[in-house]
């Protein structure tokens, strides 16, 4: 389902993100996880999408199997990090002959084997080009083209230290032709409010999507600091995990009911949509479903008001 038509029926969207297994068995495990979420009835389902050529095709092959095996919508991401144009093209027409509607356009960051890696062979060295690029695109299923995502940064984006320059980037993102925005992994809802504020004053109106990430170990957290550049941790999330001592199932349960307090002010001051980084793992997830007493997106979206 094309993104916009999920917008007009979903008044909250729900949506869960994975990360494309290194092993076909891993893969495998992964798919069935992912199928077994259907029961949540999540508004979409997205792939992340690493540079290096066997995480890039692994990502293409899961993409294309949830779409011709599962009834989710899955939504592929793509980055303009090891891509020329031609090979964008290709893998933009595999998209579309394949039946994906949707993709999460992204800048990316050079793989690690690739430390020298000359960034001008790329085809895009901005998210807003790669945006362009795809709104252009026209061989889809649908008149209005691909449906497009692109990322924003609640605590700013780590290589755009100028927060006011920061928001003309997202703007350029939006006026090439993005659909809507997904947000990095945040810990405190006072950072999302301000950045929808100044979204507004920016002439930003697509829809923000919150992006949530339970904290489900302490070696989990340094992980999510890696991911999103330095994630910023509240005090009283710290001293609720220092308290867990060595007990990582208390360090999870910690976690998950901090996610679901998240959850719960969001719906109230409400966001247009949830987006939860599972790092492949559904449990978190389900049990801030049953935390909020929802047994899927469809009756937790009520909630929303």
């Amino acid at each position: 389902m094309h993104i916009l038509d999920i917008f007009e029926r979903d008044r909250t969207t729900f949506s869960f993100e994975f990360f494309p297994p290194k092993t076909d068995s891993a893969s495998a495990e992964l798919f069935t996880t992912i199928a077994k979420l259907q029961e949540l009835k999540p508004s979409f389902v997205s792939v992340t999408y690493g540079a290096g050529g066997s995480t890039r095709e692994r990502t293409h092959d899961l993409i294309c199997r949830i779409q011709q095996e599962t009834k989710l919508t899955a939504i592929s991401h793509l980055t303009c990090v090891c891509h020329t144009l031609p090979e964008m093209t290709a893998i933009l027409d595999r998209y579309a002959e394949s039946g994906i509607e949707n993709i999460l356009a992204l800048g990316g960051d050079v793989p690690k084997n690739l430390p020298n890696y000359d960034r001008n062979r790329d085809a895009f060295q901005y998210a807003d080009g790669l945006v362009g690029f795809i709104r252009s695109r026209t061989n889809t299923r649908d008149a209005r083209g691909f449906g497009i995502g692109v990322a924003g940064f609640p605590e700013g984006h780590p290589s755009t230290p100028n927060r006011l320059q920061e928001m003309d980037y997202l703007k350029r993102k939006v006026d090439a032709g993005a659909d809507y925005i997904c947000t990095q992994l945040f810990f405190d809802n006072r950072d999302f409010y301000d950045f929808r504020e100044r979204c507004e004053l920016a002439g930003v109106k697509v829809p923000i999507l919150a992006g949530i990430m339970p904290v489900t170990s302490k070696a989990g957290m340094i992980r999510m600091a890696e991911l999103a550049a330095g994630a910023r941790f509240p005090a009283k999330l710290l001293r609720a995990v220092e308290r867990c001592g060595d007990d990582e199932e208390a360090v999870a349960r910690v976690g998950v009911h901090w996610a679901t307090e998240q959850c719960l002010d969001l719906l109230e001051h409400r966001v247009r949509g949830i987006h939860f980084y599972t790092l492949n793992r559904s449990d978190a997830t389900r049990r801030i479903y049953e935390n909020l007493g929802a047994k899927d997106s469809v009756t937790l979206g009520s909630l929303a008001g």
